[in-house]
């Protein structure tokens, strides 16, 4: 009876640490990010210290067009797909831990101020639809519904505001619409008027400010959140007055904190520029001539660097702004299709996905000199998790 008792010890002894052995190490999430990769439906799992990929995760639905946001923790991934999928990655399991199809036709989402609710920005059916960041499960469906006869818009640029507040525009029905969901069972939401087609929508890193391009004419809607009485006002309508716009190959996004400073840098639409807008006054103050036509551009952590990529024909190209003299001081050739950049969190590096050479390019923004490049299947969109702690992210 000793013998046994003592072997079957052992065994369990040389069992745990056999289990001890196979875990994995220990980490922090402040380092780790998301690829998309668009073709296959799948995402690389990457670290921004080491530069590597630490895994790879497929059966993500049609990511054509996806976009991510993360828990406050930075453990879980929200992804979302164009067939109106919701992903709930954990990233440190590297698994799928939930996902839903949540909509027909869906271009992203934003994840609320206290991390509680996801929510989801629509096409088909038109409208939000908010669910519970830990289960997924619908709280709260809020139609776009606009007009007399009860059509539903395209929803589009929706942002996190402070207050449990969400922020966003309806592309068919030339409106900015802020849902309050303080109440999730009763959302609140007040419409303001935009102008024709408002496209996509940032918020300034303060969360006070929300701005929405306009595809069908010249200008940019700016609605105060602190003061939704005055509703939004129209800036920047005269950059393009009595000049002939390019044909638009690819939407401009304003996605990214376009903010450094008391600037804002802004894409215009069918043009070969970057607007640069004091926001402190709300008006112009210069025009920087890029490549081509804008799609992105994003401002560097400390605001002296913005980076520029480009619609087709020029999207090879990435150019570097620097924010003290307002002038492009280098043209980047970092691979075949630039579709999307981001930052490290605090700057040093930034990562690029040339999709049509099947890989990520990394440059160090002192040197703008290439650092490493990582294979990745058609990879856009690239998404770290300091994005967690950032309004509008």
């Amino acid at each position: 009876m000793m013998f046994s008792w003592r072997t079957a010890a052992a065994f369990l002894f040389v069992t745990l640490l056999s289990g001890c052995a196979a875990a994995p190490p220990l980490r922090g999430t402040g380092d780790l990010g998301v690829v998309i990769e668009r073709a296959s439906g799948s995402v690389e799992i990457v670290d921004t210290t080491t530069r590597s990929i630490l895994g790879r995760l497929e059966g993500l639905g049609d990511l054509s067009h996806a976009s991510t946001v993360f828990s406050r923790d930075g453990r879980y991934a929200y992804v979302f797909g164009r067939d109106g999928g919701l992903t709930k990655v954990d990233l440190l399991a590297m698994r799928i831990d939930r996902r839903i199809v949540q909509a027909g036709n869906s271009i992203g989402g934003a994840i609320s101020q206290d991390g509680r609710y996801v929510a989801a920005q629509n096409y088909e059916p038109g409208g939000v639809k908010v669910f519970d960041a830990a289960t997924l499960e619908l709280v709260a469906d809020v139609p776009a519904a606009y007009g007399t006869e009860g059509k539903r818009s395209k929803v589009v640029g929706l942002a996190d505001l402070p207050g449990e507040r969400f922020a966003y525009a309806l592309f068919d029905a030339d409106e900015i619409r802020v849902t309050d969901l303080s109440d999730p069972r009763a959302p609140q939401t007040q419409s303001f008027p935009a102008g024709r087609q408002p496209y996509d929508g940032l918020v300034t890193p303060d969360g006070r400010y929300y701005l929405s391009g306009l595809f069908g004419e010249d200008g940019i809607a700016l609605l105060d959140t602190w003061r939704l009485g005055e509703g939004s006002r129209r800036i920047m309508d005269h950059y393009g007055h009595g000049e002939e716009k390019l044909p638009v190959y690819k939407m401009p996004h304003l996605r990214g904190w376009s903010v450094a400073g008391n600037r804002a840098y802004l894409p215009a639409v069918g043009r070969h520029e970057v607007l640069v807008v004091d926001t402190t006054t709300w008006k112009e103050v210069g025009r920087i001539p890029v490549k081509g036509q804008p799609v992105f551009a994003i401002a560097r952590p400390d605001g002296r660097q913005v980076w520029v990529n480009f619609a087709l024909p020029d999207n090879g190209w990435v150019q570097v702004i620097d924010t003290e003299s307002g002038q492009v001081v280098k043209t980047l050739e970092p691979g075949r299709a630039i579709l999307h950049m981001e930052f490290t969190p605090r700057g040093e590096a930034v990562w690029l996905s040339a999709r049509d050479d099947d890989r990520i390019s990394i440059y160090d923004t002192a040197s703008l000199q290439l650092l490493k490049t990582l294979p990745a299947k058609s990879p856009s969109g690239i998404f770290f998790t300091s994005r967690a702690n950032r309004i509008g992210f």
